[in-house]
């Protein structure tokens, strides 16, 4: 286990390179200081530059010659700049559409000659496939008598005895009695939203938001309330401060960890804080946690359950993103709120399926999920950085880029005239599927603003892909 103060210097390392590669302090086949160097120039340990090194490499920034040393990538391009966040006074809307405009996204997935920009899906290749068959395979013949019945449905107890285990990990004191299992993070969010909310009621969400919660808000017949949210630590709490102390919430359902679409991470004492506020408001915090896995720094960041000691946060989570989506195996940890979902969990599927659940359980518990979850960020960062430099060489000028430092999706803002329903229409026709930014919002704030799916492994097609979308957009523009 890394030291507390290393764990510092080590992220801070990263950050003061990658900073330095972007702003062109350090140019492509730039050599790097040598491990012992830096070392002995910051007052650390050897290790500890390794490993920031050896992460830096991973996200294909720099890369090591034998017995020269460490260099910048000479295949790094011109890094466009970030986005900052949209402020506007939040207002009250019913969510409309949403289902619409996702229907595409959905649709081209299934199209093996699309190249998949659009749904926010990790490549199968990429999944412990093989793996999951076998225990698949394994399990249907050992628990013959277990499959014939129904699950309890809180869901099976080695599976949230093994999410309690896990929890662990960000400091989460939990007990299987806290754990109600779901099919996936949809039926999560759902029935948590269910649990505390009614119909006509406002929710607070992020924005851009993650169109799978407006999708359900608008299933409910609730109103979303979007508050600004800064591209790096997330929701505004400002924003959110004023709008709580108006009363005009029930509640607030958000990403935590390396938000979709933007990719931001809240920090910890903003979590914190907002914990501070649901307490004092008595609003409950619907946390999406989905990405939370999918860090490219050296710890897992905590969610915002973790500093939840009045039971306000219902933290939601799913294997979808890391392991496999057909699965279909979700969590939520509903806190003061758990009779209420468990009641509604019954009444809406009884309980999940036992042969997922007993497939995810055994992946957790041989160890399987973090060899696999270490391959899976590696490759992650590595196509975020290989997208974020295609979109600087071939989107138009004033085109900026979020940074993520978790996740696989990049959230894309081009030049204020461009609409990107119109980019995603021509570029359907050239069988690129994106998701453009009008999905995530029920204002007109991101019309020219699209999210772009990284969950693919890097390829001369995928390439080619953003150098024509870059096309499209220029002649969009060219013509507007």
């Amino acid at each position: 286990m890394i030291h507390e103060r290393a764990m510092h210097l080590y992220e801070h390392i990263i950050q003061e390179i990658r900073m330095q590669i972007e702003h062109r302090v350090l140019q492509p086949g730039s050599r790097l200081p040598s491990v012992r160097k830096l070392s002995r120039q910051k007052g650390i340990s050897i290790s500890t530059v390794l490993q920031a090194y050896m992460h830096l490499e991973d996200m294909g920034l720099i890369e090591a010659r034998p017995q020269s040393g460490y260099y910048v990538r000479q295949q790094l391009r011109y890094l466009p700049p970030e986005p900052s966040m949209q402020r506007f006074a939040p207002r009250p809307a019913h969510v409309e559409n949403v289902v619409t405009l996702v229907e595409d996204l959905i649709n081209t997935y299934q199209y093996s000659d699309f190249v998949p920009l659009g749904a926010a899906m990790p490549a199968p290749n990429l999944l412990p496939i093989r793996k999951i068959s076998k225990l698949y395979a394994s399990l249907a013949r050992q628990h013959t008598h277990t499959i014939a019945r129904y699950e309890h449905p809180a869901g099976n107890m080695e599976l949230r005895r093994q999410i309690v285990l896990r929890a662990m990990d960000w400091g989460g004191v939990f007990t299987p009695d806290d754990v109600i299992t779901t099919g996936a993070a949809t039926e999560a969010l759902t029935l948590c939203l269910r649990a505390v909310a009614r119909e006509g009621d406002t929710i607070a969400v992020e924005s851009p938001c993650y169109f799978g919660i407006l999708r359900v808000i608008e299933g409910l017949g609730m109103r979303a309330l979007e508050i600004p949210t800064d591209p790096k630590t997330g929701i505004s709490l400002d924003s959110l401060h004023t709008v709580m102390r108006r009363h005009q919430i029930t509640a607030i359902a958000l990403v935590s960890n390396f938000s979709n679409p933007l990719g931001c991470c809240i920090p910890d004492n903003y979590k914190a804080e907002l914990v501070a506020l649901a307490s004092e408001y008595e609003i409950p915090i619907i946390e999406d946690d989905v990405y939370g896995d999918l860090y490219f720094g050296m710890q897992r960041p905590k969610p915002i359950k973790a500093f939840d000691t009045e039971g306000w946060v219902m933290l939601c989570d799913s294997f979808s993103k890391t392991v496999s989506p057909g699965l279909r195996v979700g969590y939520t940890i509903p806190g003061r709120f758990y009779d209420n979902v468990y009641r509604l969990k019954i009444a809406s599927t009884l309980a999940s399926p036992t042969l997922p659940q007993l497939v995810m359980a055994q992946f957790l518990q041989t160890g399987g999920y973090d060899h696999h979850m270490r391959t899976l960020r590696r490759a992650f960062a590595s196509q975020i950085q290989s997208m974020t430099s295609a979109i600087g060489e071939y989107f138009p000028e004033g085109t900026k880029v979020t940074r993520p430092h978790g996740g696989f999706v990049l959230w894309v803002e081009c030049p204020r005239n461009l609409d990107t329903l119109a980019l995603h229409t021509a570029a359907m026709q050239e069988k690129i599927s994106i998701a453009p930014g009008r999905t995530f919002s029920q204002t007109d704030n991101y019309n020219h603003c699209l999210r772009l799916n990284c969950g693919y492994p890097w390829t001369p097609s995928i390439q080619q892909a953003v150098r024509t979308l870059g096309r499209l957009a220029s002649h969009l523009l060219n013509t507007h």
